[in-house]
């Protein structure tokens, strides 16, 4: 999401970068296309005013990722962009999935094959970078045996950072479940062992409401949106609150983010649908969106 409520959207299949126009609510808008990578791209964070790193990882077999930086300041749609390589990992990076913002030029990304999240410390000017691996645990593994045709079911997948809570969250697709880890305000690095907060599965990203004290999970393979608690010890509170009954409009959603409005956080989220591209649900594939889901809750019935 963008300060000017624009979004950006990394496409993997296609190795694409799209650009989404604003749109009121009910209005249907036509992307534009803003790049094709050599890689194919996955995690997107802002980490200055109009600043982004994008992820570009070649997949589980050659282990070849890179991390690009786009500066979109003064940029208007059509004109070509110039992405910069400015980190390549070694060994042992697998797939850089899920990104989010750790601290001021610190960012953590998910490695969905390695098993782990790496912390990636940006140069003032955010064109250079070093990378190290943040955390690895038995939560955050693959499931090499689920891959029948390949990719396997990836491991940790999405990962966002509350800085009320002082937590990064995380999903593990493969593992099923929805974690926590404690950090270090002074260090970013973590301040505890990993914490069990939900079985949930088929998760793939979601978005935070630390106020509210909720995550919002899409379940890829599920079509579902979920609400499931932050704090520990209340997964039997976890409730679909999309797609269930199922709804043809919420096929394949992948990755989820808060408008940018003054009143969106924690009641506009903009996702986003592969249509069903890895597990159409009735055989047929619908096309790949962006949706706008509005989320009232005036009591708990």
């Amino acid at each position: 999401m963008r300060a000017d409520e624009s979004i950006l959207i990394t496409e993997l299949v296609q190795q694409r970068l799209w650009w989404v126009p604003p749109a009121d609510p009910g209005v249907v808008v036509e992307p534009v296309l803003v790049h094709t990578f050599e890689h194919p791209p996955t995690g997107i964070a802002e980490v200055a005013p109009d600043v982004f790193i994008i992820s570009l990882t070649e997949g589980y077999t050659t282990h070849e990722s890179h991390l690009a930086q786009i500066d979109f300041t003064g940029w208007t749609p059509g004109v070509p962009v110039s992405p910069e390589v400015i980190c390549s990992f070694d060994d042992p990076v697998r797939a850089l999935n899920g990104s989010c913002l750790l601290g001021p030029n610190v960012l953590a990304i998910a490695d969905c094959f390695a098993g782990l999240i790496w912390r990636v410390d940006l140069a003032d000017d955010t064109r250079g970078a070093t990378a190290r691996v943040w955390l690895a645990d038995d939560t955050m593994a693959f499931d090499p045996d689920s891959g029948v045709p390949p990719p396997p079911q990836p491991g940790v997948n999405g990962v966002r950072y509350g800085e009320q809570t002082g937590y990064l969250y995380y999903t593990s697709t493969a593992q099923k479940v929805f974690m926590r880890v404690p950090v270090d305000v002074a260090t970013l690095d973590p301040a505890g062992p990993v914490q069990f907060v939900a079985a949930i599965d088929n998760a793939d990203d979601f978005c935070l409401d630390e106020e509210a004290g909720f995550a919002y999970v899409t379940r890829h393979r599920a079509n579902t949106i979920d609400r499931v608690p932050l704090a520990p010890r209340h997964g039997s509170e976890v409730r679909h609150i999309a797609g269930d009954p199922f709804d043809d409009t919420l096929v394949g959603p992948s990755s989820a983010a808060w408008g940018r409005g003054s009143d969106d956080h924690g009641r506009v989220a903009y996702v986003t649908t592969d249509g069903g591209t890895t597990a159409p649900p009735d055989g047929v594939v619908r096309p790949a969106a962006l949706l706008r889901v509005g989320l009232d809750y005036p009591d708990e019935s």
